[in-house]
C-alpha cells in the first residue's frame, strides 16, 4: 500500500479521522459512495479501510466530507471569509476576478475557484458513475479574459486534487465545452464526463465566472447552489498542505487538447451537408466577422474560409480580455454599429457578430440591416418552421406583439412567450416537448438561441450556421442573391416605431421596505400596478403571461417585471410612436409613485423628455 494519503477532512472535530484512509496509487481513481447519508467522497478506499470506517460511521452520519491530499492540517491564515452564495448568477457563477474597478473588491480568488472546482467534482461524482478503467474526466476552457489563465490553473487544481482527470482546451467557446461531453473521440479524451467554461459573457474585463455542463446540458440553479454550498465547506477546511499538494498534482497530471478543431470541423460539415455535400458551398460570398476580441475569432478562418467564403474586413478577431474596441455583445448598440460599418465598408454579403464566449450571436445583411433581437427570432423562426411546420417557438417575455403576429399568422407556427433567462426558455421548450407539444426552437432577444436538433444548446455559432445553410442551399438550387435570401424571410414582420427599456431600482436601505426582502417589495409594486390597470379602460392585461405584468394599450404594450437576480424592476415599453410609448410610461409612473423606495428617476426623465 502506498503511503500517498488522501484525507477525508471533516469540519471541526472530525479532522482526526482523516488520516485513517489511504489509496493505492496504482489503482484507477473512482467515485465510491461512503456508507453515510450526505455528499459523495472522492477516494479509492480499500475494503479494510471501509471496515475501519464503520467504527466511526454512527458518530458522523450527517457530516459533509471534504478532501485534500495532505496528512497535516496547518491552517491557511490569508483566506478571507467568503459568502459563496453571492457568487451565484442564476445557472452560472460570476464574480470579480481582478482589481481595477473602484468599489469592486475581488471575490473570485484562486482559493475560492479551487474550492468551487473541487465542489463540482464532488457534485459530478454524486451524479455519475466512474468507468472502472479510468477516472471521471472534466474539460476546462476559457474565453479571452485577462484572468482566464490563473482561474484555469485554479480549476485544474481543484479537479485533479479530487482525483479526477483534467483536459485543458485553452481558448474555447461555451458551446464547444458542452459538445465535448458528447463527442466520441479518444484522441481528444472525449467524451468527458463534465465540462467547465470560464467566462462572464459580456461583463467588464474585471469579471469572470463559470458555466458547468454534463451531457444532459447546462447545470440549473439548484445544482449551482448545491455546488456553492459544498465549496463553502471545502474552503473552510483548506490547509497549506492541501493547496500545495493540489498544485503539484495538477502540474503532473493535466492533459491538453485542441478540441476547437473538432468543434469547428462539425460546423463546417453541417453547412456542406445542407448544400448537398459541396466542398465550398459559400464560394464567392463575402462574409465579415466581428468577434469583439472575445473567443469567436475562430469562425472566420476555421469555419467560413474552409467553406469558400471571403472574410476580408473581419475585425477584432484577436483575443484581448480588455475588450478595447467595443463590448462583445450582440445587444450593444456600439457593437452592432461596428459590424454594420464593417459590412458596408467592405461591401460584404453578410456580417456576423458574437458575444465573448460565442453562445450568443447576431447578423447584419448586405444593406446594413441588423438581424438581432426580434428580427433574429423572426428569421430563425422562419427557417425552423420551414423544416418543422406548425412547431412552437419559445421566446423570452420581452418579445414584441409584432413578432407574435409574424410567427402565428404568416409562418403558421405558435408563439409561446415565456420568461427572461436563456435557461428558463430552453427548459420550457424541453418541458413542452415532454408533454406532447412539439417545439424545435427556444430563443431570447439577447441572442441566446437553442435548437432541438442541436441538443438544446444555446450556441451562437450554430445559429449562424443555420443562416449559412440557407445561403448555401439557396446557391446550390440556383437561387442566389446574397443575404437577400435571409432578408426576404423576415418580410412582413411588424416592428414598433419606438421601444425602450428602463430599469427602476429598489433602494434596499429605504425605510419603506420595513425590513422586507426586495423581492417582496417588488411583488407589492406589481400587484398595485395590476389593480391600477384593471381600473383603466384604455389598458388591458395580457390574458397569458408568465413573468411580471404585461399590458396592452395605445397601440403598444409595456412589461414590468422583477429582475432575476437584482433589486431592479425592468420596464419595457413599445409603441407605434414615442408619444404612444410616453402614454404607457405615464400610466406606470402614476401607479408606482406610492412606492418611495422605488427609484423612478429614469422613468420620470423619459416621460418628461419625450
Amino acid at each position: 500500500m502506498s503511503t500517498n494519503v488522501i484525507q477525508n477532512v471533516f469540519v471541526a472535530q472530525n479532522r482526526q479521522i482523516a488520516t485513517l484512509f489511504q489509496r493505492d496509487s496504482s489503482a484507477p481513481n473512482t467515485c465510491k459512495l461512503l456508507p453515510f447519508h450526505g455528499k459523495l467522497a472522492w477516494t479509492g478506499i480499500s475494503s479494510m479501510h471501509m471496515h475501519t470506517w464503520s467504527k466511526f460511521h454512527s458518530g458522523f452520519a450527517n457530516r459533509r466530507p471534504i478532501f485534500c491530499n495532505a496528512a497535516t492540517t496547518t491552517a491557511v491564515p490569508y483566506l478571507d471569509k467568503v459568502d459563496f452564495l453571492k457568487l451565484q448568477n442564476g445557472s452560472d457563477i460570476r464574480g470579480v476576478a481582478v482589481p481595477g474597478v473602484e468599489g469592486e473588491p475581488i471575490s473570485l480568488t484562486e482559493p475560492v475557484t479551487e474550492a468551487i472546482a473541487a465542489a463540482f467534482a464532488a457534485w459530478l461524482c454524486d451524479k455519475r458513475k466512474a468507468d472502472a478503467t479510468r477516472p471521471l474526466r472534466v474539460s476546462i476552457g476559457h474565453d479571452s479574459r485577462i484572468s482566464a489563465q490563473k482561474l484555469q490553473d485554479a480549476v485544474s487544481r481543484g479537479i485533479t486534487g479530487a482525483g479526477l482527470e483534467v483536459i485543458q482546451y485553452g481558448l474555447a467557446s461555451t458551446p464547444a465545452m458542452f459538445n465535448s461531453t458528447m463527442t466520441e473521440d479518444e484522441a481528444f479524451f472525449c467524451p468527458v464526463d463534465g465540462a467547465i467554461m470560464i467566462t462572464a459573457s459580456h461583463l467588464p474585463f474585471n469579471r469572470n465566472g463559470f458555466k458547468f455542463f454534463t451531457n444532459a446540458g447546462g447545470l440549473g440553479k439548484p445544482d449551482i447552489k448545491d455546488i456553492l454550498d459544498r465549496a463553502a465547506d471545502i474552503y473552510k477546511s483548506f490547509t497549506e498542505e492541501c493547496l500545495s499538494q493540489s498544485k503539484k498534482r495538477a502540474s503532473e497530471s493535466v492533459k491538453k487538447a485542441d478540441y476547437m478543431t473538432v468543434y469547428t470541423s462539425d460546423l463546417v460539415k453541417a453547412v456542406r451537408k445542407a448544400a448537398g455535400n459541396i466542398e465550398k458551398p459559400l464560394e464567392g460570398f463575402h462574409i465579415v466577422v466581428d468577434a469583439g476580441n472575445g473567443a469567436g475569432g475562430f469562425f472566420a478562418a476555421k469555419v467560413l474560409e474552409p467553406l469558400g467564403a471571403i472574410t476580408s474586413g473581419s475585425q477584432f478577431l484577436e483575443p484581448d480580455g480588455m475588450f478595447p474596441n467595443h463590448i462583445p455583445n450582440p445587444e450593444d448598440k456600439a457593437a452592432m454599429k461596428a459590424i454594420t460599418k464593417a459590412v458596408l465598408d467592405n461591401k460584404a454579403d453578410l456580417g456576423i457578430i458574437f458575444d465573448t464566449d460565442v453562445d450568443r450571436s447576431a447578423a447584419v445583411d448586405s444593406t446594413g440591416r441588423e438581424l438581432n433581437r426580434n428580427r433574429l427570432i423572426a428569421l430563425m423562426s422562419a427557417i425552423v418552421l420551414e423544416e418543422h411546420p406548425g412547431t412552437t417557438i419559445v421566446t423570452d417575455s420581452v418579445t414584441s406583439d409584432g413578432l407574435t403576429a409574424f410567427i402565428e399568422r404568416k409562418l403558421g407556427g405558435k408563439h409561446h412567450r415565456f420568461k427572461r433567462g436563456y435557461k428558463n426558455v430552453i427548459d420550457e421548450a424541453i418541458r413542452l416537448n415532454a408533454v406532447g407539444e412539439e417545439s424545435h426552437l427556444a430563443i431570447e432577444t439577447s441572442g441566446h438561441g437553442a435548437l432541438k436538433e442541436n441538443h438544446w444548446l444555446d450556441d451562437g455559432a450554430y445559429l449562424m450556421v443555420k443562416l449559412l445553410n440557407k445561403l448555401a442551399s439557396a446557391r446550390a438550387s440556383g437561387n442566389g442573391g446574397g443575404s437577400k435570401v435571409l432578408t426576404d424571410l423576415v418580410e412582413g414582420l411588424e416592428e414598433p416605431g419606438f421601444a425602450v427599456e428602463l430599469r427602476l431600482k429598489i433602494n434596499q436601505n429605504h425605510p419603506d421596505l420595513k425590513g422586507r426582502p426586495f423581492r417582496e417589495y417588488g411583488e407589492a409594486v406589481l400587484e398595485h400596478l395590476e389593480n391600477y390597470v384593471a381600473s383603466d379602460p384604455k389598458l388591458q392585461k395580457a390574458p397569458v403571461n408568465y413573468e411580471g405584468l404585461r399590458v396592452s394599450g395605445y397601440g403598444g404594450w409595456f412589461l414590468l417585471r422583477l429582475s432575476l437576480h437584482d433589486p431592479v424592476l425592468p420596464l419595457n415599453i413599445e409603441g407605434p410612436t414615442d408619444a404612444d410609448a410616453v402614454k404607457l410610461g405615464l400610466a406606470v409612473a402614476s401607479a408606482v409613485k406610492e412606492f418611495p423606495a422605488l427609484d423612478t428617476s429614469v422613468l420620470d426623465k423619459f416621460v418628461q423628455a419625450s
